[in-house]
């Protein structure tokens, strides 16, 4: 059948709100698909982009500064948007199964939901710790946070982040950053916080080079981070009003607040889906992005491994597939060949310090925080959400 589609009325459907359908969701609204009826299921009304989050959190940015719109991006791609979460598919049958929503048939299926931390393995984590996906439910927790120090901040806090590499290491200190600057506002001292960052291996960030290791292993060091590397946690569980991060080691720390930004994990619901998955439960996708067992099936961003291609799990990625999906989607429903696409080997990563600075790292060569490259990640940073800006009103 699918290889003699050709443009009638074909149901395309996207699920989630990932970078790669934002992108996707502007192309079709630019350049839209004759005969084909979209629709986007999302369970929020709008998608945080990853590269402004740290931000956010450091108090650069407002929410909506790093967020985008999925109603009004879905109203400009002219697609019917679903505000619900799936459960589960039915390839049979070509169903997507929502929570709350009847089934939604299609004949192509894309799919970009992220990633969540994997806490089913360590006890107490899934009830007492704080996961960074989603994001609403970080950010929620966050807030209050915040405004709990802004309301009582001679009130002593330990904060624990159990998750040592970029996006742990992003959040402490964009969260130091800010807590900091509340405390400094009101003469109150900042060993009135302590923050506590776990690792399980001895180095931090152990995708990067060991440049951009010690670089920020020793800003860490020099802003008082309480370090726990090569220390693997295995549980967590209530103390007298605190929360108890236990070590294998032995090691346990007390803390108020803990918020989990492990190694990535797929969803349960995928496993049961008979898509082929990697043994992480993330979708196989071969170089065109399709599923390797459900060819009607594409899966990009951190939600899909690609067999010939694997990646860390990182938005600059799923950004990059977001074209190649629309052109391969396009090409699918008129019949024509697929491309195959190969994502770059090296690419640049600005990693913001939260104080106004950010590194550069690109393969092995690492430039050390300064506000200069802060402002060019900030300029990136803005020129991508302003692609957004305006569309659908």
């Amino acid at each position: 059948m699918l290889q003699n589609l050709q443009l009638l009325h074909h149901n395309l459907v996207l699920v989630g709100g990932g970078h790669s359908h934002v992108i996707l969701l502007r192309m079709l609204g630019m350049k839209p698909l004759p005969e084909v009826h979209l629709t986007l299921i999302s369970p929020a009304l709008d998608t945080p982009y990853s590269g402004m989050l740290p931000g956010h959190i450091a108090g650069s940015y407002s929410r909506d500064e790093c967020h985008i719109n999925l109603q009004r991006l879905a109203y400009f791609a002219q697609a019917q948007f679903c505000i619900d979460k799936v459960v589960d598919l039915d390839l049979t049958k070509h169903k997507v199964i929502c929570a709350n929503y009847p089934a939604v048939d299609f004949d192509l299926l894309s799919i970009d939901i992220g990633s969540t931390p994997a806490t089913l393995s360590v006890s107490g984590a899934a009830e007492y710790a704080v996961p960074a996906k989603p994001v609403s439910q970080l950010l929620e927790h966050w807030y209050r946070l915040v405004d709990s120090v802004t309301q009582n901040p001679h009130i002593e806090r330990n904060i624990a982040i159990v998750g040592g590499g970029a996006g742990g290491v992003e959040l402490a200190l964009s969260m130091q950053a800010h807590l900091q600057r509340i405390l400094k506002q009101v003469q109150q001292p900042l060993s009135n916080l302590e923050i506590h960052l776990f690792h399980r291996r001895p180095e931090l960030m152990s995708h990067h080079h060991p440049s951009v290791q010690r670089q920020v292993k020793q800003i860490l060091i020099d802003r008082g981070f309480n370090l726990h590397l090569g220390q693997t946690v295995c549980e967590i569980a209530p103390s007298v009003e605190l929360l108890e991060i236990k070590c294998e080691s032995g090691l346990t720390v007390k803390c108020d607040k803990i918020f989990w930004v492990t190694q990535a994990s797929a969803p349960q619901w995928l496993k049961t889906t008979g898509l082929a998955t990697d043994e992480h439960g993330f979708i196989l996708v071969n170089d065109t992005l399709q599923s390797l067992t459900h060819p009607e099936v594409f899966a990009t961003g951190d939600i899909a491994t690609m067999i010939n291609h694997p990646r860390p799990k990182a938005g600059v990625f799923a950004v990059r597939q977001g074209k190649p999906l629309y052109e391969n989607v396009k090409r699918m429903l008129r019949g024509q060949p697929l491309k195959p696409y190969k994502p770059q080997q090296k690419y640049l990563s600005l990693i913001g310090t939260g104080d106004g600075k950010a590194i550069a790292t690109r393969g092995s060569i690492t430039l050390p925080p300064h506000p200069l490259l802060w402002h060019w990640k900030d300029w990136l940073d803005r020129q991508f959400m302003q692609q957004f800006e305006g569309l659908g009103r």
